[in-house]
């Protein structure tokens, strides 16, 4: 038997949430602890490799904080500032070290469930537009997709560590 809780899903509600936001609220408290794992593997030599010409395991986190970020500024209906598009540009421009990725992440993680704590029922089905082209969307929409694109990214960044530590392994 597993020493470890079970994923944050399976915990049950967590106060202060709406149960029309609990799922999104879920996976983003995952994707923290996943992270968190996860950067407590990464050697430094790893983080901005690419194998085989895949993304890097800092592309696949700066861009989980990033996008994360620009989805949930269309949810509250603003449009992108200067600056999320100017760190949208550099996402994968390698540098940074994975503890300050890790620290952006769990900061855009908050402000997420910070937003989300305030978020209604009636809100998520309130019209939104995405991007310069202003597609339509939805709160709920933009919510539940920027919780499952942040897991997605994680998934691959933890994909990506694995095939680096098999590769230093052989």
């Amino acid at each position: 038997m597993s020493s470890s809780p079970p994923e944050v899903w399976l915990r049950g509600p967590i106060a202060g949430f709406h149960p029309s936001v609990m799922p999104a609220v879920h996976a983003l408290l995952q994707v923290r602890e996943d992270l968190h794992r996860l950067m407590a593997t990464v050697p430094a030599e790893h983080v901005w490799q690419r194998p085989g010409g895949a993304a890097s395991i800092g592309y696949h986190l700066r861009h989980t904080g990033g996008a994360l970020d620009r989805l949930l500024t269309y949810a509250r209906g603003e449009s992108l500032t200067a600056e999320q598009l100017q760190r949208l540009r550099q996402e994968e421009e390698p540098g940074e070290p994975l503890g300050s990725i890790g620290e952006s992440v769990d900061r855009i993680i908050d402000t997420a469930c910070e937003q989300l704590r305030a978020t209604t029922p009636e809100m998520l089905l309130q019209d939104r537009a995405v991007g310069r082209a202003g597609l339509p969307a939805t709160v709920g929409g933009l919510i539940f997709h920027a919780a499952e694109h942040s897991t997605r990214h994680l998934g691959q960044a933890i994909t990506t560590a694995r095939i680096l530590a098999g590769s230093a392994a052989a």
